[in-house]
């Protein structure tokens, strides 16, 4: 959740979460309401180059979760899946979810 709030609180985002009435607190809170979270056991290291993105690739798997929705150039790299589980970015899952 701290990583989500990190990047939903970059300069890049905030004029279209103004306009759209939101905030990157009041995301996360909503995003902490709706989930189920998931503590992994153990955290392999997977990404070379960030140890944060091994985090949301164990919680994933633990969690037995359908998606990974990320921009993150390290987790998109990892190909269209990670053990199974789908690797997308925001504009493929608002495809998927619109289906």
């Amino acid at each position: 959740m701290a990583e989500l709030l990190d990047v939903v609180s970059r300069e890049k985002f905030a004029k279209r979460l103004a306009a759209a009435g939101l905030t990157p607190l009041g995301i996360v809170g909503e995003i902490r309401r709706l989930a189920v979270m998931s503590a992994p056991l153990s955290v392999p290291r997977v990404v070379a180059n960030d140890a944060d993105d091994d985090h949301v690739l164990a919680c994933a798997l633990t969690a037995q979760a359908d998606l990974i929705v990320s921009g993150d150039k390290h987790l998109l790299g990892l190909g269209d899946n990670y053990q199974g589980i789908a690797i997308v970015t925001p504009a493929q899952a608002v495809q998927l979810i619109g289906r």
